[in-house]
Parts: C-alpha cells; structure tokens; sequence
C-alpha cells in the first residue's frame, strides 16, 4: 500500500473574502469610489488549502465555519469544488463567519475585516493531529500545543509568520523555530525579527536556526538556502500585470511545499513558487486564484520569451501529462467601460 497520510496539513481561521478591484486611487473619508471589478472567495487559511490542493496534493484542513451563508458557501467550495479533507474542520452553532473586504490598489491592498474570535482553538480542532507528510503553518507569538506534537510524529513544519502589529517583533517566536524544517517569512519580516537591515543578512540569520530559509522579496523575487542539501538559491521575480496581490504569500509557501515533496532542487523550487505567486495575482485574490497544475501548464505552453523558456525548461519534465481540468476562478462582476451607474445618491 502507498503512503495514505495528508501529503498536506493545516490549521487556521477562514474567511468569506470580498474583492474589489480597479480602484483609480485610495479612498479617503467621505469619498464613494466606483471600482472595476469584484470577486468572492474562500480566505484566509483556505488560500493555502486550495493552492495545495491544486497541485495534487491531499490536503486536510482544521478551520471553523459559521452557521450563516458564508459559511456554507466556504464549506461548499473547500470540499465540494476544491476536494479538501475538512474531517478535521467543525461548524460552530452562533457564530459567523469572519467577512474581509479587500480594497486591492496597485501592487497592494487594503483589508478590512468584520468578525470574532473562532469558539475551538487550533490545539481544540487538532487534538493529536494526525500524522502528515508537512504542515503549512502560521505561527504567532503563543506557541501551539498541537505544532510541537506534530513535529514529534515527523511531520515536516513549513512556516510563515504575520506582520507584527505592536512593532515590536519579538524574537522569542524565532524559538518555535526549533520544530520547522523550512521557514517562509517576506524580506520585511525576516528583517524586523532578526534585527538585520537586507533580505541577505535576514537569511544568514536564519540558516542558524531552521534547515531551510526562504525570504520572499515581493517584486525582486527570493533568495532561499537549504542546508539539508547545501543549495543556495536567488530568482528573480517574474514581470506580470498585478490585478490583486491578496494570498499570493500563500500560494508561494503551497507551491514551495509541493515542488519540496517532489524533491526539486532549491533554484526549481523557488522558480516555480515565483511562477505560481505570480499567476495568482493576475486573478481575484483569495483561494480561487490559485493557478493549480491547470495555471502552469497553460502558461508554460503559451510561454515564447525564450529567456524565461531557458529559466522554467524544468517544467517540460514536472508538468503532468494530465494537468487536469481547468480551476474555478472566483465569481466576478467583470469591468464595463460602457455603463457606470449614476454615482448621485
């Protein structure tokens, strides 16, 4: 018999996500601006799902869903579309689902988010997690219960961590570094943490702390070293049209995770995680934006730059021969140039 563990583990909080797009600029207070385009979607948590899933990795997910609409709407997608393991997952009686409307303006975006503090703690939803090949996780300043017993079970932890909103980065969450094999912070965080001042600095740092490090550069790429098979690794980023930037940091860690479990070397694996950032954000935010095996395929077989032919030839042998069906965008009211409602009131 094969391996029939989860290839893919997670916990986290879910969101119904709202995007709007083409906003001509920020708004400001008392101001009502039309935008161009809007889309729903699964978030948080599920944009790491999803991306996973998309690339044919079985994926189990322990969230919380409200009993409302959105709620439902989640949980149809996660598991009915997407076929994501939710055995893990528990709809909480009272409680809604956390909303987030994204205001996606350039390369960047704005959140707002309505919403309480789920009823089951990870450490509730996990109990003793089952036994997986990786956890993608987030972690936070209080470390979990449910990370440490993962580890033990040898489970690989990949982690990501958040923006610090008191400033003060405190670099005891650098000590949960001891349960992960690969680390996936952005050139900000990794910086604010170690308390260096460039993205080559931060990622000396964290080579003392956690087998593989990876620090993602936004518009100039990643740069990443693997001291399990002493690669290092720089790539640029690609040259792509930004709709929404919303998860992109998640598909890179998903991606990242899929191309590790297939043993790509470390230039392959971060060139891929790149490619598949970069797709998302051509989309609505949110899980949906994942491109999945169906996104890389078609890209690659319409790709003619023939620098960028030389730079992803790798895919000609990891592409499957059967990419599958196309992915499920989130549903969006498109742009009209040619009608725009009155905006008197």
């Amino acid at each position: 018999m094969g391996d029939e563990r989860p290839d893919v583990l997670l916990t986290g909080l879910l969101f119904y996500d709202l995007v709007l797009t083409g906003l001509g600029k920020p708004p400001t207070p008392g101001e009502e601006i039309w935008t161009e385009g809007m889309g729903v979607s699964p978030g948080g948590i599920a944009n790491l799902a999803v991306a996973a899933s998309r690339f044919g990795l079985r994926t189990s997910l322990a969230t919380v869903f409200g009993d409302d609409h959105y709620g439902a709407y989640c949980r149809g997608v996660l598991a009915g579309q997407e076929g994501i393991d939710l055995s893990l997952s528990r709809t909480a009686d009272g409680w809604h689902t956390p909303v987030t409307v994204s205001l996606a303006y350039g390369h960047d975006r704005a959140l707002v988010t309505h919403g309480q503090d789920p009823p089951y703690s990870q450490d509730a939803l996990m109990g003793d997690p089952p036994e997986a090949r990786t956890a993608l996780v987030h972690i936070e300043a209080e470390p979990h219960a449910w990370l440490a017993k993962a580890a033990a079970n040898g489970t690989r932890i990949y982690a990501d961590v958040g923006w610090d909103p008191t400033q003060q980065w405190s670099r005891d969450l650098l000590d949960q570094l001891s349960l992960c094999h690969a680390f996936l912070p952005n050139e900000a965080e990794a910086m604010a943490y170690t308390r260096t001042d460039s993205a080559m600095a931060a990622l000396g740092t964290l080579t003392d702390l956690v087998p593989v490090a990876v620090v993602t550069r936004g518009g100039d790429g990643a740069v990443a070293v693997d001291q399990t098979t002493g690669e290092y690794a720089e790539v640029p980023a690609l040259d792509i049209d930004v709709l929404d930037p919303t998860g992109a940091g998640d598909v890179f860690g998903a991606s990242f995770v899929a191309a590790s479990l297939g043993g790509w070397p470390l230039a392959e694996r971060l060139r891929f995680a790149v490619l598949a950032a970069g797709l998302s954000v051509q989309r609505h935010g949110g899980a949906l934006a994942a491109p999945g095996w169906y996104g890389v395929h078609r890209w690659w077989h319409s790709l003619e730059d023939p620098g960028l032919r030389r730079a992803y030839g790798f895919l000609a042998d990891r592409i499957p021969a059967d990419p599958g069906p196309p992915v499920r965008h989130a549903p969006v009211t498109p742009p009209d140039a040619t009608r725009r409602p009155s905006t008197s009131r």
